[in-house]
């Protein structure tokens, strides 16, 4: 073969690690020229492949920081709760009985009945661990927080509450609580986690809901009866503890 030949092979065929590009799409330069330029265009830092390092990163700084907690429950519920109502206080009280009972607290870390139970767990001397996540009205990690992790992607942050929780209490809460309530029940209906209880607490609150899962979901054949049965129905803090603990064999 001809260096001309050689030469033309070389322009229509690239090898960057493990992606290869071939005519139009071959880039100029190496791989390492372009990270020692210091001059050229900064938009690569909102590429897709600098966003996986970013993903990657955010598992590692959460795995590092949540891998020494011991037996742990995520408790959700709104960010618009008020100090001194009475959903406010259950969830301090909540916070509290899980310490007490030799668990470790998980929110999300924000404003209402997250900070509840954070500020219940921290008064029971318990680990009160926050799981933030960058929104544009988000007001921060509460105060009540000993172990708090921000987090950019959603997906990343939900792994976090699955993998380190051995189980969830859903107070009353709106479409951010039921995300995380409904990615749960898959996850067990799925057989992807084993004995991960689900508390939902508040009757009067969460009965429509339920009400529509088995008069509609199911009586359409969209779930089946058992599915009904992968969550429980409170209004009872001592008896919200009992159900995750007996679940859990802690």
């Amino acid at each position: 073969m001809s260096s001309n030949s050689e030469g033309l092979r070389a322009l229509e065929e690239q090898r960057l690690g493990p992606v290869l590009r071939r005519r139009d799409q071959v880039q100029p330069g190496t791989t390492d020229q372009r990270l020692l330029d210091t001059e050229g265009d900064s938009q690569w830092v909102h590429t897709d492949p600098w966003r996986v390092m970013r993903i990657q990163s955010e598992f590692v700084e959460g795995f590092g920081a949540l891998a020494e907690l011991p037996s742990a429950i995520s408790v959700f519920g709104s960010a618009r709760t008020r100090p001194g109502t009475p959903e406010y206080e259950t969830g301090v009280r909540l916070g509290r009985a899980l310490v007490e009972a030799g668990f470790a607290v998980i929110t999300g870390g924000g404003p209402g009945a997250m900070e509840a139970a954070n500020k219940g767990a921290r008064e029971a001397s318990g680990i009160s661990v926050g799981l933030g996540i960058e929104l544009p009205f988000e007001q921060g990690i509460n105060e009540h927080v000993d172990i708090g992790v921000n987090f950019r992607y959603f997906f990343v942050r939900k792994t976090m509450f699955v993998k380190y929780a051995q189980g969830f209490v859903v107070l009353p809460g709106g479409l951010g609580t039921l995300d995380e309530l409904f990615e749960a029940l898959t996850l067990v209906q799925t057989r992807k986690v084993t004995r991960f209880p689900i508390v939902l607490f508040g009757t009067e609150y969460w009965s429509g809901l339920v009400d529509w899962l088995r008069d509609t979901v199911v009586a359409e054949g969209k779930a089946s009866e058992r599915d009904l049965l992968l969550f429980h129905v409170t209004d009872d803090v001592d008896e919200a503890v009992a159900m995750v603990t007996k679940e859990t064999g802690h």
